[in-house]
């Protein structure tokens, strides 16, 4: 079967989350998708769990680069060896929330051909699985644009997009060295309409060891170039840009201070640049 969806899966060192997000990409009610694990260096373990996901189905294809790189490197690879129309995103330590995810994503875009991308809300949950917040982003093109200079337009996880399109904006940005999905959301903005649907679409993992925290000061840099880069485009530079020197002062605090305060200002980041709580 021809995919119409090719669903990019990142992974790098982390099997004990892997089988989770596989799973729920195999529980969905559209047929026409097919699973890219593109995996970053050798990891026995996380190989081994991707195999037996394989033996299950034959949808699933496992893609190894030997050579690690950043997040936009190794999505563009997955890109260009995509067969869908479309492109779906989900870390490997996030996991979709409803079996009709991509069934009432894919249609939204089929009967609306001027959005370029369709994302949804999130659930925040702890490594325990307690729910600690849920948060929807701006539903509308209008509101997305109003807001998205302050933080991140689209959840990465929930997102399908036009293969296509991304392909015409070059992809990620690779010479970024963090958020580049706020960047790659941003530059599809200004060529087409983007959406968010009003309900959670995806459980987001929030822990130490993703790659939020210990990216902490590489996204910084990178917040202050996009912002700056995007500035004529979007309203709201001013107070953005300050947000952004905030954040980049924060992320030079100790890293015990940081642990401490990383996961209650996260919550309050998402609860306030989100549309409806």
């Amino acid at each position: 079967m021809q995919p119409r969806v090719s669903v990019i899966m990142l992974t790098f060192r982390r099997p004990q989350f892997i089988g989770r997000a596989i799973a729920s990409v195999c529980a969905q009610q559209r047929e026409d998708w097919e699973l890219l694990v593109i995996q970053d260096g050798s990891h026995e373990q996380t190989a081994a769990v991707v195999a037996e996901w394989q033996r299950r189905d034959s949808r699933i294809r496992h893609l190894r680069r030997e050579k690690p790189g950043n997040i936009a490197e190794a999505t563009n690879f997955g890109l260009r060896l995509a067969r869908g129309e479309y492109i779906a995103i989900l870390d490997d330590d996030d996991y979709w929330a409803a079996p009709d995810k991509l069934d009432r994503q894919l249609r939204f875009l089929d009967h609306h051909s001027g959005y370029a991308a369709c994302g949804g809300g999130a659930i925040v949950v702890d490594l325990e699985g307690r729910e600690r917040l849920r948060y929807l982003k701006p539903e509308s093109d209008a509101a997305i644009r109003r807001r998205a200079l302050f933080a991140n337009p689209i959840v990465h996880s929930s997102a399908v997009y036009r293969r296509q399109a991304a392909l015409a904006v070059d992809g990620y940005d690779e010479s970024l060295a963090g958020f580049q999905d706020w960047d790659f959301w941003l530059r599809l903005g200004r060529t087409a309409k983007l959406y968010n649907l009003p309900e959670p679409l995806v459980y987001y993992q929030l822990w130490e060891g993703g790659g939020s925290f210990w990216a902490q000061r590489a996204n910084t840099q990178s917040a202050l170039r996009i912002v700056r880069r995007h500035r004529g485009a979007y309203p709201g530079f001013p107070a953005a840009f300050a947000l952004a020197l905030a954040y980049y002062g924060f992320a030079r605090l100790p890293t015990g201070f940081r642990r401490v305060a990383y996961e209650p200002l996260s919550r309050l980041k998402k609860a306030v640049f989100a549309g409806r709580r």
